[in-house]
């Protein structure tokens, strides 16, 4: 007893592990001392290390800053400890030294002071706040939206370059080039001609280059010009600095950064670091890290630096409570790979260089995992298994009751939060708010199970494009960019999509606003979520390709629903929603791709019609349209009165007064979203309603419409899914493939002695055959038989001439994009896009009228090869003898006859690309008035071709 007693008194280890104690630590402390509240030890290091003895620690730690030296590491055996402030945001850590400066005037408003020999500063803080490396063009607070607050086309030209001295360790910073995020360059020189040269560009998953005007270049003594902005030359140890008109030099505090991690937890699955708990910190001064963003995420557009203020590895109930993390360089939690019930409340995050808050797993995790966009699997070899290989990932944590706001200041690729191969991810109670890029971020579908609620999420996207203020993507391991193979597989394996997201993600009871994409955006693959009482302000709602996605009980104001190039079959579901907007869709619906469910629904649009425009495709048959009676719009409460018609389609009031962060002194100062006025705008659509299930998505050879196996069907016709095989699904009578001996359900397997797999196999064949007579292969009755063709139609891909101008007028059955359509027929070939269909169109068609019916003998095309990708053609063709017009219902044989199909995908393209699909020996086609050519994308992104120039002979 005695010997325990004494153990108590002097707060040592040396007498052996003992029960939970208090330590005290203290800026006025020391280290000799034994950490008592009348001696406390003056570093958390310190008192880290006399905690280890003892079970369930609690160090209190004193106001004031903490320049730690190094980085705070905790390990396992440190499990049990809880570092806390004694007053919440009172003590400081700080990963920065303070500089003792002794300024000079230099010139034009610019001081100058000696710094301490071998110093690099990567961030300078005056009394507290972050300055700006010297930059052009200048910043400009007034522009929050706009590319770095200051860009310019000429950032780094030769030009402007000419006035640097020496610019090597300065950096570029530019957006991608289609505002999918930036990249960061550092300058290593000038050539010998005075050009710029730098490294880096890695930062972002969709390399594709810089944009050519969002550009801004920092860390150039030339371009120190502008209050707040500044210089160092680690050469001759000078700081260069211009004040704010009427600031205090020589009484201002003046901090460098030091440490890109704070703190971190060193543990593992095997031996985790447990329950710690950091409590009531500030955080300050951790480094920027963008120039170390190398690392590719899961085919999303996201690279990461793996590392953050805070970093975890291998921990389980490690919780970060009421901590303010300010003006961080870079992440300001980084939760990296194992680590279960993780808890981040009550924190303050802002200003940071980069993310909020990381989860982020192995990739050695993922089964067949990918990490550059064009990547593909071969998605008849990838491993079936469902869930992830190994425990090394992040999961069961939270995030809750946040406020994370000024997210992204340096990397133009962040997230208040951000989710990337993890499982069972809560988001609870948080606001978030001004992001360069998204608010909440789920980079992948792997393992799902995460629940995001109670959320207050707006402006988003501040100086990005094309996402949203959720933002998901799905390109797991059943996701192709070809999106018919991943269909060909799934077709065949429903479950498919579900290897990777294995549990069902939910956005529930959250406000969300984006002004430069979409409130929640599902992107790319994103599958199985169910998304419900929401209030979304803006945006809207988009899916696009995934399967499995439920939205029900939302209110989407002056917006709607967005659902973009969707699979067969995709079991998605729209329903008992409140819109003020008709589906705004990307090639939905269409034959096969139409949802599960899109019905039941409440148009407040203003234009009762609108809810009935894509009722011939099965969409909205029993939604209703009228006045939804809100309670007090004008006051953010979009709650239906009494009698609304909303509560006719099953919709429910929720809670319109409990979004965003609780915590009382957090509440007090967020920021809440500008409710807008109700606008009522007729849908402007992206394709005529009337054109829906118009377009016969077929191909056809020979007069004969073809058919890919699938499924059984192999065997059903007696063949390997190895030798594959086209089925003539129908071969009218009189039609070239008849009167050479082909019949329906004739399986082709080869011509010319080439193997032919599939639809795109046999049209890159007989496209390059041209005039050759054919030698078939076909599998008939589970006999091969070999059937000779001559004479037929087939493909002259010409190699030179030019066309002439004709005065016959061409229509699209949707817009295209670029030229006027006239140009098709002016006799001309230019370098563009000509009138092009939108990226993912793949039923666009062109037709033409021929003024009365005349015998067609060749139909001739001509692409221009732009941007190295649209010169090849995909096309299928169709007459019409009509008197009338025949409209775009190309499958109604009694208008519309299909002539054949091409492909040049796999041809040697040149500038111009002329394919004309000539009649053969028997002369004519016969006699038409009308041609249409119905056009498929000819690249994996979904690109179409660039035609010029359309004739008919």
């Amino acid at each position: 007893m005695k010997n325990k007693t004494m153990c108590l008194m002097v707060g040592l280890v040396a007498c052996g592990s003992v029960d939970a104690m208090d330590i005290h630590v203290a800026p006025n402390g020391s280290d000799r001392n034994p950490g008592t509240a009348d001696a406390p030890v003056a570093s958390l290091a310190k008192a880290r290390d006399l905690a280890r003895s003892h079970n369930d620690a609690t160090v209190h730690v004193a106001d004031g800053v903490y320049y730690l030296p190094e980085t705070l590491v905790f390990t396992p055996e440190d499990s049990g400890v809880v570092f806390k402030a004694m007053n919440e945001g009172g003590a400081v850590l700080s990963g920065g030294s303070r500089l003792d400066l002794k300024w000079a005037p230099f010139k034009n408003g610019i001081f100058k002071a000696k710094t301490p020999k071998g110093l690099e500063i990567d961030q300078l803080f005056i009394n507290g706040r972050n300055q700006r490396m010297a930059r052009y063009p200048n910043y400009d607070a007034n522009q929050p939206t706009a590319a770095y607050q200051g860009y310019a086309a000429d950032a780094f030209s030769k030009e402007r370059a000419a006035g640097w001295a020496d610019p090597a360790g300065g950096y570029i910073h530019a957006m991608h080039k289609n505002r999918w995020g930036g990249y960061h360059y550092r300058i290593t020189g000038k050539d010998a001609k005075g050009e710029v040269v730098y490294e880096g560009g890695w930062q972002n998953n969709r390399k594709m280059g810089m944009h050519k005007d969002y550009r801004m270049v920092e860390n150039i003594f030339e371009e120190l010009d502008a209050p707040g902005e500044w210089f160092h030359n680690a050469k001759s140890g000078t700081l260069y600095y211009m004040p704010e008109a009427g600031a205090d030099l020589e009484g201002a505090q003046v901090e460098v950064v030091r440490l890109r991690h704070l703190v971190e937890f060193k543990g593992s699955a095997k031996k985790p670091v447990r329950r710690v708990t950091l409590q009531g910190f500030t955080v300050r001064h951790a480094a920027r890290t963008f120039m170390d963003c190398k690392e590719q995420m899961l085919r999303s557009d996201w690279a990461i630096y793996r590392g953050g203020a805070f970093m975890l590895t291998g921990t389980e109930e490690v919780s970060i409570l009421d901590c303010e993390f300010d003006q961080v360089g870079g992440n300001a939690v980084f939760v990296n790979n194992y680590n279960r019930r993780t808890l981040v409340k009550g924190c303050h995050i802002h200003d940071a260089g980069a993310s909020g808050v990381c989860f982020v797993g192995d990739p050695d995790a993922v089964r067949d995992p990918l990490f550059e966009y064009r990547e593909k699997n071969d998605l008849d070899k990838i491993d079936r298994t469902v869930g992830p290989k190994t425990d090394n990932y992040p999961a069961e944590s939270t995030v809750e009751d946040c406020l994370i706001h000024g997210i992204g200041r340096v990397e133009r690729q962040p997230a208040g939060v951000q989710i990337e191969m993890a499982m069972k991810i809560t988001v609870r109670d948080c606001s978030v708010y001004d992001t360069a890029r998204a608010g909440l971020n789920i980079g992948d579908g792997c393992w799902g199970g995460h629940l995001i609620e109670g959320c207050d999420v707006f402006d988003t996207v501040l100086e990005t494009h094309d996402h949203g203020s959720f933002n998901s993507w799905g390109r797991d391991r059943f996701w192709h960019s070809n999106r018919a193979e991943s269909q060909r597989v799934i077709d065949q394996e429903p479950n498919l999509p579900f290897l990777d997201a294995m549990h069902t993600t939910v956005i529930r009871n959250s406000r969300w606003r984006c002004d430069h994409g979409w409130d929640i955006d599902l992107d790319d693959g994103s599958s199985n979520y169910d998304i419900y009482n929401n209030l979304m302000l803006n945006g809207g709602l988009k899916f696009r390709e995934g399967f499995r996605r439920r939205a029900w009980n939302n209110v989407m104001v002056n917006n709607g629903f967005h659902p973009h190039v969707w699979y067969n079959n995709s079991g998605d579901e729209f329903f008992a929603n409140i819109v003020m907007r008709a589906p705004l869709g990307v090639n939905v619906p269409k034959e096969g791709a139409s949802g599960k469910r899109i019905d039941g629904n409440l148009f407040f649009t203003g234009f009762p019609e609108e809810k009935d425009y894509f009722t011939a495709s099965g969409w909205d048959v029993n939604s209703l349209s009228g006045d939804a009676l809100f309670v007090d719009p004008a006051g953010g409460d979009f709650s239906v009165k009494d009698g609304s018609p909303a509560l006719e389609i099953g919709f429910k009031n929720f809670p319109m007064d409990s979004f965003g962060v609780k915590k009382a002194t957090l509440k007090a100062i967020a920021k809440t979203p500008v409710i807008p006025e109700l606008v009522f705008e007729r849908t402007k659509l992206r394709m005529k309603p009337t054109t829906m299930k118009k377009v016969a998505l077929g191909s056809y050879w020979l007069g004969a419409r073809l058919h890919d196996l699938s499924g059984e069907e192999f065997s059903a016709y007696g063949a390997g899914k190895e030798d594959g095989g086209v089925v003539l699904a129908s071969v009218p009578e009189g039609s070239p493939a008849a009167k050479a001996g082909l019949r329906k359900d004739d399986l082709v397997q080869g011509l010319n002695g080439r193997k032919v797999g599939n639809i795109a196999d046999l049209l890159t064949v007989y496209t390059a055959l041209s005039d050759a007579a054919l030698q078939v292969q076909v599998l008939r009755n589970q006999q091969s038989e070999a059937i000779a063709v001559g004479g037929a139609p087939f493909v002259d891909v010409v190699a030179e001439g030019k066309p002439v101008p004709s005065a016959k007028k061409v229509v699209a059955n949707q817009k295209t994009n670029n030229d006027p359509l006239p140009i098709l027929v002016d006799g001309q070939l230019n370098q563009g896009y000509g009138p092009v269909f939108g990226n993912g169109i793949s039923d666009g068609a062109y037709k033409m009228d021929l003024g009365k019916a005349v015998p067609v003998s060749a139909i001739t095309s001509w692409s221009c090869n732009q941007g190295g990708s649209r010169g090849a053609q995909k096309v299928t063709l169709y007459a019409s003898a009509s008197q009338q017009d025949p409209g775009w219902d190309l499958g109604d044989a009694s208008k519309f006859v299909p002539l054949g199909s091409f492909d040049t995908t796999k041809m040697e393209k040149s500038e111009f690309s002329g394919v004309a699909f000539r009649a053969g020996q028997n002369g004519t086609f016969g006699s038409f008035r009308w041609i249409v050519w119905q056009v498929s994308p000819v690249t994996s992104r979904g690109e179409n071709s660039a035609f010029q120039e359309l004739v008919v002979e």
